[in-house]
């Protein structure tokens, strides 16, 4: 077995990270700039964490190039709120584009071709395209470094969720329905139609 300093040159690590830990969720964040125009980004640092109260944490990392902090973070920092959307197949490419470094006020949303709806509980927009939809206020922020590489955790409490109701089934999500994708190693993407199914061996389940 090869094993690996960690010490060394962060995009090492990187690799490393995405690699294996895989596949990986998509948080598609929403936020609104300074000016009032609207941010859309994916992030692929993305879990649960907690569902009492509902939280969710995703982590952008400073930008390769100097260390910059991202404009999600920015804004999650002023505004202290952000709508996490759903990537499914379908609209997978309109959410890569947006990872594309726009100009300052210029939307994600209009790049990509994407429509942006307004939120019940928070000011920032929600992505019609998406299935689910959760509405944040922030939580925590937790700051490892301010280096390129170096991640930002940002927890969410779920205010409000929006799910379409043609995935609904027995009032839960269908995974067949909803569609959704995940991300791999390097430039890959996950479909997550092939599954299988093993029983919880947990006393108490939740999920039921």
């Amino acid at each position: 077995m090869k094993t690996f300093d960690t010490n060394n040159d962060y995009s090492e690590n990187y690799k490393l990270l995405i690699g294996a830990i895989v596949p990986r969720p998509i948080a598609v964040v929403s936020t609104l700039n300074e000016d009032g125009t609207s941010n859309l980004a994916p992030f692929s640092f993305f879990t649960a964490v907690s569902a009492n109260p509902m939280i969710i944490a995703f982590c952008p990392i400073r930008k390769p190039a100097d260390g910059s902090k991202k404009d999600t973070l920015l804004n999650i920092e002023r505004n202290k709120e952000f709508v996490v959307n759903f990537v499914t197949e379908e609209i997978a490419s309109q959410i890569n584009e947006c990872a594309t470094e726009l100009p300052f006020g210029e939307s994600e949303f209009t790049y990509a071709g994407l429509t942006p709806i307004d939120s019940e509980k928070v000011q920032a927009k929600r992505l019609k395209e998406s299935p689910v939809h959760y509405e944040c206020i922030l939580r925590d922020i937790i700051s490892y470094g301010d280096d390129p590489g170096c991640g930002t955790l940002i927890t969410g409490e779920v205010l409000k969720v929006h799910v379409d109701e043609n995935i609904i089934h027995d009032s839960k999500i269908d995974t067949d329905k909803l569609n959704i994708v995940g991300r791999g190693a390097g430039i890959d993407w996950v479909r997550t139609k092939d599954r299988f199914q093993l029983q919880r061996k947990t006393k108490s389940q939740i999920h039921k």
